[in-house]
């Protein structure tokens, strides 16, 4: 559904509704050539406002006169909420959370010595 926008109010048309006043203009170099510049109006009234060349910066009920002089718009500067993530410590199939726990709590010089002595046992279980 295409919305088109009103040329002096600036409201949105919807399909089947408004009015398009078309003007042409005469070309000068090409007299065979017509330019036609269309307009669309939501109804009667902006047509008549239009035709009596009326600037909607200075009518209070269009969409124009407001963007101008400011009116509608909420200028609340809200910072921009970001989610967190949020860390969540589970246990691993095989190994409890206090298990996973003491091994980084762990000293490096004892985790140096286990990680040895664990590989002496495999090189024992071998020979």
């Amino acid at each position: 559904m295409k919305l088109e926008i009103c040329s002096f109010s600036g409201y949105k048309i919807y399909p089947a509704k408004g009015k398009v006043f078309v003007r042409s203009d005469s070309s000068v170099l090409n007299p065979f050539r017509l330019y036609c510049r269309t307009f669309r109006f939501i109804n009667g009234k902006t047509e008549s406002y239009f035709l009596q060349r009326l600037s909607p910066r200075k009518i209070r009920w269009t969409q124009i006169y407001r963007r101008v002089n400011k009116k509608g718009i909420s200028v609340e500067v809200r910072a921009k909420r970001t989610r967190r993530t949020v860390k969540h410590e589970r246990a691993v199939v095989g190994a409890s959370w206090e298990e996973i726990r003491a091994k980084r709590t762990e000293k490096p010089e004892a985790r140096a010595a286990a990680r040895q002595a664990a590989k002496d046992a495999k090189k024992s279980s071998k020979a």
